[in-house]
């Protein structure tokens, strides 16, 4: 039975690129990462500039992060990671923490835009526009049940391929080797944080891809291998509560929240009054 998917209710906006300039938008400094203030359509209108100019000339790949607070306290403590982030060409906000991050220096963001909800958006404007999509990572067979499914819930979905593979140089030949036969514009790569960000950094101008992005566990989450927290938690920003209650083992990557909220109200309390 297929994983039912329920989409989060969302402001309803023109899908169209016309007249759009290719540039992310202006951005907000959570604690040193520059997040750009993008909504999911705002996301889809730049990865449909970027494949269109992939197909009109030849560019390099470029590279979409899903920033957690997660990854801003990662990107504080591992200058690699946090230099990973800077070079990305877009860095979106995934997480209500995130946007709460942002709210306490007087900015709004629109919406979180996760890797999770992500994967279901740009594969059904991938099915519209006819771009090739490309599953790399997760346990073996899981890629392949993802593209099954999302190829079912968008009739049309050019699917390019599917390898579990990893992030090891000794798997980079066989991977290009891949790639580049099968030609996809879009690549989504499920090695999980903060690997498949540092892979796909590492590998980006030797991508024959327009765009690459990592997703974490929504591989998991499409193949039904890992249940997704109810609507009702993740509209309430709650979804990490419910991983771990699930996966208890993963409490010393939730510890990172608290360390988040601290120095975001920290930093807050330092800034001058206007």
């Amino acid at each position: 039975m297929m994983p039912e998917y329920t989409p989060a209710p969302r402001t309803q906006h023109s899908n169209s690129t016309a007249g759009y300039t290719g540039h992310p938008q202006a951005s907000v400094d959570i604690l040193g990462v520059q997040v750009h203030c993008v909504d999911t359509e705002g996301m889809l209108a730049q990865i449909a500039a970027w494949v269109d100019a992939a197909h009109s000339a030849q560019t390099h790949c470029r590279q979409v992060c899903t920033v957690n607070p997660e990854f801003i306290v990662d990107a504080r403590r591992n200058p690699e990671f946090a230099a990973v982030l800077a070079r990305a060409d877009l860095r979106v906000p995934d997480g209500i923490g995130v946007l709460w991050a942002a709210r306490m220096q007087g900015v709004r963001l629109p919406e979180r835009v996760t890797g999770s909800d992500g994967i279901y958006d740009i594969c059904k404007r991938a099915a519209r526009e006819g771009w090739r999509v490309y599953f790399l990572g997760a346990a073996p067979g899981v890629a392949q049940h993802t593209a099954e499914i999302l190829s079912e819930l968008y009739p049309g979905l050019r699917v390019a391929g599917c390898f579990p593979g990893s992030p090891s140089d000794t798997s980079w030949p066989e991977i290009a080797e891949r790639l580049t036969e099968a030609r996809p514009d879009i690549l989504f790569v499920a090695y999980g944080h903060p690997r498949q960000d540092l892979w796909i950094d590492r590998r980006r101008h030797e991508l024959p891809v327009a765009v690459a992005l990592g997703v974490g566990g929504a591989f998991d989450f499409v193949a039904g291998v890992t249940p997704r927290a109810p609507r009702w938690m993740r509209d309430l920003g709650l979804e990490w509560l419910y991983r771990l209650i699930r996966q208890p083992w993963r409490w010393r990557r939730m510890a990172k929240l608290p360390v988040f909220g601290a120095t975001v109200l920290a930093q807050t309390l330092r800034r001058p009054r206007a």
